[in-house]
């Protein structure tokens, strides 16, 4: 039983990896935001041409390849960066554009106490 004692400690609070670097929560994110996409696209190519068949595996085919290709870009984003680091920038984007506030703390500069002299012992 020579197995290090490093046991899941480190990976307890993160998700776990589920596809090409993606987590549960955001191949729940691609998916949803491919099929509202592909979905109707493929309807309006199916009603061009007069098949809903094959809108329909358009539509599947389109969501497949935005799988993979979103889950690589994820992947790519995610590499040697700190757990959340991606919704964090989003977060400071939308936040530098006033389209949302956040709590994050985005100054940058010198930080101390606030004391101008040491405080007095004893007298």
């Amino acid at each position: 039983m020579d197995q290090p004692t490093e046991l899941l400690a480190d990976r307890l609070n993160q998700e776990p990896v589920i596809f090409r670097g993606s987590t549960q929560s955001e191949l729940g994110l691609i998916l949803l935001l491919a099929t509202l996409f592909w979905l109707p696209t493929g309807l309006v190519v199916a009603a061009c041409f007069g098949v809903v068949a094959m809108g329909l595996g358009l539509a599947m085919l389109g969501v497949l390849l935005t799988i993979v290709v979103g889950s690589t870009l994820f992947q790519r984003i995610k590499r040697g960066r700190p757990d959340h680091y991606y919704q964090h920038r989003l977060i400071i984007w939308l936040q530098h554009r006033g389209l949302r506030s956040s709590q994050l703390i985005v100054r940058g500069g010198r930080w101390d106490l606030g004391r101008t002299q040491p405080p007095r012992l004893g007298r």
